[in-house]
């Protein structure tokens, strides 16, 4: 999974400002290919000489320039698309014609630009360019959304009333409501919203774990039409990794933050990993993950050979961890135990019998979790994120500890920053890892590129400082 889905997460400002700067890229190729056009044929679009003498070369930037300010100071920014695309025509066209209208007189002014017929042609020309970029982001958009790419899976927590005006009203197909669990639930309000909507309802005393896991969802809407069941519901999913918006039906005309510019929302618990910081991070993941894999793959290989040696196959280890939203992955290591039975869920300690000879070698320098690279590749995890546990794990201590799903409100890590903390290994007891959950929700609430750089670096001097087992 590419997680763009997560980039969207919290809002469309970032795919908003991506189709913003197709949009001025277009516009100058458009202007580019007129001034050539203009008094040459097809064949001479590749000399760049003849752009650089013509009269809209400094128009060009200049209108761009004035263009992105217009775009940027006459209209605040969105967190919808679809809302934002209702008066795409309008606002487009205006902006359009303000940035011809000041350029024009900009570059008249400095540099002589010869008014003639053709601006009217190069007019004509834009507007038919910019319908046509207009309608190309709106193909995007409902590709994106089409392919389950940026689409929000969201679990719908109220009373009958106000869940029922949510799934009538919300027609926003970004928006797939999964299920939901009713605070005031009886059959005859069941048997009307049944009839109503075609998604499962539930009530407060269901698994919210296993059905976060089983529907893949993104996000949870909190319904409030009164303070009476806030704490309730609130106290419900507060312990699970998802984003949880609450949605004020009481003051909708407090519209901040909004749900298709009606429902005024809160972000009560909102991971920080989306937009364009997460792109980044995601980009850095796969070329690195590239650069050590190739760069690793002769250790890789020899590793593999010995394993071989000693007890056979098989030679990855594959075991089902928890990742974002609480979503299941296998994850792959290279194999240092025996081929033997034993209980899945007891943690390698030192001296453990159950260790190849090659596996002590491979654990000590983290050779074995080198495959994980591959995790990264497909989206389940990342170079740098709070390491994921066996589920058992995940189930055994959230009972112990309400905050410790939280930690799964990124992609979990091949290191992190618990393991550049001194919390790297088995975790012998609930104390050590209370304090590993406690460092792993710091770097949950501090995250930026720069910290995944700086854990990235350290790594390196702890596996060689580190003795593993």
């Amino acid at each position: 999974m590419f997680r763009l889905e997560k980039v969207f997460q919290n809002d469309d400002n970032f795919f908003i400002k991506f189709t913003n700067i197709l949009k001025f890229f277009f516009l100058f190729i458009l202007i580019y290919v007129f001034s050539i056009l203009e008094n040459n044929s097809i064949y001479e679009l590749s000399n760049f000489y003849l752009f650089k003498n013509s009269i809209f070369f400094e128009f060009s930037f200049i209108f761009i320039l004035i263009n992105f300010l217009n775009s940027v100071l006459l209209f605040k920014s969105h967190k919808n698309f679809i809302s934002f695309n209702k008066n795409a025509i309008k606002r487009e066209f205006f902006i359009l014609i303000t940035s011809l209208i000041v350029s024009i007189l900009t570059v008249n002014y400095f540099f002589n630009f010869i008014i003639s017929i053709n601006l009217i042609f190069l007019i004509i020309y834009l507007s038919i360019g910019l319908l046509i970029i207009l309608k190309f982001n709106k193909i995007i958009y409902n590709f994106l959304v089409d392919k389950n790419i940026i689409q929000k899976n969201i679990f719908l927590i109220g009373t009958y009333k106000s869940i029922k005006k949510i799934l009538i009203e919300d027609k926003n197909k970004i928006y797939v409501y999964k299920c939901c669990i009713l605070i005031d639930k009886n059959i005859e309000e069941v048997r009307k919203l049944r009839s109503q909507i075609k998604i499962p309802i539930f009530d407060k005393k269901e698994d919210v774990r296993s059905l976060l896991e089983y529907h893949s969802l993104g996000q949870i809407w909190i319904l409030k039409d009164n303070e009476k069941n806030l704490d309730d519901m609130i106290n419900l999913v507060i312990k699970f990794s998802v984003d949880i918006l609450i949605l004020n039906f009481k003051n909708p005309e407090l519209n901040v933050n909004y749900i298709n510019g009606r429902y005024r929302y809160e972000g009560y618990e909102v991971s920080r990993f989306y937009g364009f910081q997460l792109l980044l991070k995601i980009i850095i993941d796969k070329v690195l993950s590239l650069f050590f894999l190739l760069l690793a793959s002769p250790i890789i290989l020899i590793s593999l050979l010995f394993i071989y040696l000693e007890d056979g196959f098989p030679l990855f280890f594959t075991q089902d961890r928890t990742g974002w939203d609480g979503r299941r992955f296998k994850i792959y290591k290279l194999r240092s135990l025996k081929n033997i039975k034993f209980k899945k869920t007891e943690q390698v300690q030192s001296g453990d019998l159950r260790l190849l000879k090659i596996g002590k070698f491979i654990r000590r320098f983290s050779i074995d979790e080198l495959p994980q690279f591959i995790n990264v590749l497909k989206g389940d995890m990342s170079i740098v994120g709070p390491r994921p546990h066996m589920v058992e794990h995940d189930i055994y201590y959230s009972n112990l500890f309400k905050e410790f799903l939280k930690r799964h409100k990124t992609i979990p890590g091949i290191t992190g920053w618990a393991q550049v903390n001194g919390f790297r290994g088995p975790t012998k007891n609930s104390e050590l890892m209370r304090k590993r959950m406690e460092v792993d929700l710091w770097y949950l609430s501090n995250w930026s590129l720069f910290l995944d750089l700086n854990i990235i670096l350290k790594t390196f001097f702890i596996i060689f400082k580190h003795k593993g087992v």
